[in-house]
């Protein structure tokens, strides 16, 4: 609406729909819709719902409403329409010549109106319009300075390392906050990616341990451990699709030299290798180093695979036995 009128207006009087009121109490103070109260405050403009059950607070806008339905209607009742835009293109002109229908009891018309008397009386829109938001509470930011939204990753100032944010997110944009100051925004990734990076450089210091994480720096910290564990983290992405699948699993396993001395980490995994495991993974590496099978070199045993015969009876049952 502010769009088509070339600007916006300092008080809005609205219905007191749940859209835009949640609770009108006759004492008390207006609890509006957070989303409606947003858009008002993004265009400037205080809002004053009418009073419940009284019309005449708003009764011009409710006998044009019904105007403008009966003039578009009946102007268009035996017409046929082919498309959604040709429909669009038929109101627009309907409306066009509402609005340039001189007045019976006055000079003038609504457009000549609105052009000599209230556009002058409009504050200049907003540089971009309001865009409906989701907020998401509490959010993480990660040792690498990112936050997570829908399987993607958006970064933050590192200094917030650590902190609980808050996101503001439309259709196009995604906004970092904590408490009420903004501290990054990103234009919001396609629902069809994940595990995708949005950074901004200045977000990160420098140094190779805040960069996002890809096939190269694993393999480049796997071949830093041995040559076994650069034959697992292949095995793994072997596995996967696409690289981006196989980066948790990767990096599960390269992670064990954190906990565990690194010379154990790559003895782990070629002692998985030779074992009938194909792929061996963090769940089949952690075992062997919690029980020091890596410093006696023996092969586990694999695990016995599970009887799918289901439950048998047995013969008393149909004998007529105990059951």
């Amino acid at each position: 609406m502010f769009a088509f009128f070339g600007g916006s207006v300092p008080r809005l009087v609205p219905d007191n729909l749940k859209t835009g009121v949640i609770s009108h109490p006759k004492e008390g103070e207006v609890v509006l819709n957070y989303a409606y109260r947003e858009m008002a405050a993004h265009y400037s403009a205080a809002v004053l719902p009418g009073r419940v059950r009284h019309p005449r607070d708003k009764s011009s806008t409710e006998n044009t409403v019904a105007h403008v339905a009966t003039w578009v209607i009946a102007g268009l009742r035996k017409e046929t329409f082919t498309s959604l835009a040709q429909l669009r293109l038929r109101i627009r002109e309907q409306m066009d010549a509402y609005n340039r229908e001189p007045f019976q009891k006055r000079v003038g018309s609504r457009l000549s109106v609105f052009t000599t008397e209230e556009k002058p009386l409009l504050q200049a829109l907003p540089a971009a319009p309001f865009e409906i938001s989701t907020w998401s509470y509490k959010r993480k930011v990660n040792a690498n300075a990112h936050v997570v939204w829908a399987k993607n990753f958006y970064s933050v100032p590192f200094s917030h390392i650590g902190a609980l944010v808050d996101l503001r997110v439309t259709e196009t944009m995604l906004e970092v906050y904590r408490r009420d100051e903004r501290l990054a925004s990103h234009l919001l990734l396609p629902v069809t990616t994940t595990n995708q990076y949005r950074t901004n450089d200045a977000d990160l210091p420098e140094g190779r341990s805040f960069q996002a994480w890809d096939r190269a720096r694993i393999e480049e910290w796997a071949a830093r451990i041995g040559p076994a564990t650069v034959t697992v983290t292949a095995k793994i992405f072997e596995t996967v699709s696409i690289d981006e699948a196989g980066f948790d699993a990767a990096l599960a396993v390269l992670k064990l030299s954190r906990r565990f001395p690194p010379a154990r980490v790559e003895a782990a995994c070629a002692l998985a290798l030779r074992g009938p495991v194909r792929s061996p993974r963090y769940a089949h590496l952690r075992p062997i180093l919690d029980t020091g099978q890596d410093k006696t070199g023996q092969v586990p045993e694999p695990e016995p695979e599970p009887d799918d015969g289901g439950y048998v009876r047995g013969s008393a049952y149909y004998a007529g036995g105990n059951r």
